[in-house]
């Protein structure tokens, strides 16, 4: 991800250092046909610079809509609500997880992105308009991979639109809503087996606290630390990223991994 940062402020200095360039050049030219050419070059590419600017400022609307950051940092937050702990993990710990998780799994779609759009069209081997449409295709077959047929057809009805003859001819306005609540979904079908084991905890210690009459004992204060030792018994953290992880790809995560030195 770093690469693809880099590549958007560079993208970003090349157009500033090029407005530069032909500014600086109007100053100093005589020929006035040569300077109106020069002016409607330089607006393009300050309208062109704007636009990067707003798909920048929109980046992480982008990340949650057409990633796997909404099922993932959803699971995450009624992990800690099941756990009955407040703030820890904190906030900024769970987020950053669930960024990083999701540079993971959707690093093949960005490379796929980066090579089939953004990298031709540095090159300028391709135009805007291919190098938008290239780039929005590897997102736009992930997310209708993972996206029930049921919701599509509920915006496609909504929207008064179609029949489509495949699903790449959808329209991505269609696509985005329909996989956001697909996620939502499963990702609270998750939550439902995560609540259960740290239910019964709760249900057992309140039974047992009421058996021996301590009702003025709040139960959670007792079931916390057998919730945090069953949860490090069980390894929790690595089968919850890796469930997350198996549940858009099971390729992502070898069945065997080769022993560490």
């Amino acid at each position: 991800m770093i690469r693809y940062a880099l590549f958007i402020l560079t993208l970003s200095l090349a157009y500033i250092n090029f407005d530069i360039e032909q500014a600086y050049a109007q100053t100093f030219t005589l020929d006035l046909e040569s300077a109106a050419q020069s002016d409607g070059s330089l607006s393009a590419r300050v309208l062109q610079l704007l636009a990067l600017i707003t798909v920048l400022s929109l980046a992480p609307s982008i990340l949650i809509m057409m990633t796997c950051f909404t099922r993932i940092v959803v699971v995450f937050s009624f992990l800690r609500t099941a756990m009955g702990v407040q703030q820890t993990p904190p906030n900024t710990v769970l987020v950053s997880l669930a960024l990083f998780l999701t540079f993971f799994i959707m690093a093949p779609t960005m490379q796929k992105a980066y090579d089939e759009g953004i990298g031709p069209y540095v090159n300028e081997s391709i135009d805007e308009n291919t190098a938008f449409v290239r780039t929005l295709e590897p997102f736009k077959e992930f997310m209708l991979k993972h996206t029930r047929e049921k919701d599509l057809i509920l915006f496609t009805e909504l929207s008064q639109s179609g029949p489509y003859e495949e699903p790449m001819s959808i329209p991505i306005h269609i696509v985005i809503p329909a996989f956001m609540i697909s996620e939502l979904k499963r990702a609270f079908e998750i939550v439902f087996m995560l609540f259960l084991p740290f239910l019964i905890i709760d249900m057992v210690t309140a039974a047992i606290l009421m058996s021996m009459g301590m009702m003025m004992l709040p139960p959670v204060m007792i079931s916390l630390p057998f919730k945090i030792i069953f949860f490090v018994m069980v390894d929790g953290w690595y089968l919850i990223a890796g469930s997350l992880i198996k549940s858009y790809d099971p390729t992502l995560l070898p069945a065997a991994l080769p022993p560490v030195n």
